[in-house]
């Protein structure tokens, strides 16, 4: 009896000591952005923007109605990839069902499975989000699927979307306007919601 208690004893000091060199602080930092990235969600308190126009208004893609069109209206007049570059715009369509889409427009290559983008009302409020990581999710590592960070609660969002593709810009983007250089104001982007 007293030998088992002894070897519960040992076995339990082991246990205690292999717990402390499991570093559970590891984990969250490895699933991070590779490079830090200045988010920002502005909320002007005016009416909220939508992703079309903003996409719109800060690329040299030049299109028209819901983001789930976009794709097919890109054909014949803009050059299609279906990996990210700098100014183009990143598609995705029917993650919410065959008439939901969202729009963003690529601003850095991070890595060749990150990169950052800037983009409105991804989370349906209104606020445009600038340098949001973006993460390459797919099997084959070809951009088919992505997972975005989320601002508000600091991780990668727990669902990953399809990606259509990349629209390229037929003229270069214009500058975006960076935290510290000034706000982009909601009324200061033209278009419709669509």
């Amino acid at each position: 009896m007293r030998g088992t208690c002894k070897k519960l004893a040992a076995l339990g000091a082991m246990l205690v000591a292999l717990a402390g060199c499991a570093s559970f602080a590891d984990k969250p930092f490895a699933d991070m952005p590779r490079e830090p990235g200045r988010n920002l969600v502005e909320d002007t308190g005016q009416k909220p923007l939508q992703c079309v126009p903003y996409a719109r208004e800060h690329s040299g893609v030049k299109i028209f109605g819901d983001a789930y069109t976009w794709w097919d209206q890109a054909a014949n007049k803009f050059a299609r990839a279906q990996a990210p570059a700098s100014g183009a715009v990143m598609v995705l369509a029917g993650y919410a069902g065959p008439e939901r889409g969202h729009v963003a427009v690529v601003q850095k290559i991070v890595s060749p499975r990150e990169i950052r983008v800037d983009h409105a009302n991804w989370l349906d409020d209104g606020s445009v989000y600038i340098n949001d990581p973006v993460e390459d999710v797919s099997p084959d590592n070809d951009w088919s699927a992505v997972r975005v960070w989320n601002i508000q609660t600091g991780n990668w969002g727990g669902h990953s979307y399809p990606v259509q593709g990349f629209i390229l810009p037929s003229q270069p983007a214009p500058a975006i306007p960076r935290p510290g250089d000034g706000l982009v104001a909601r009324a200061d982007i033209p278009g419709d919601n669509k």
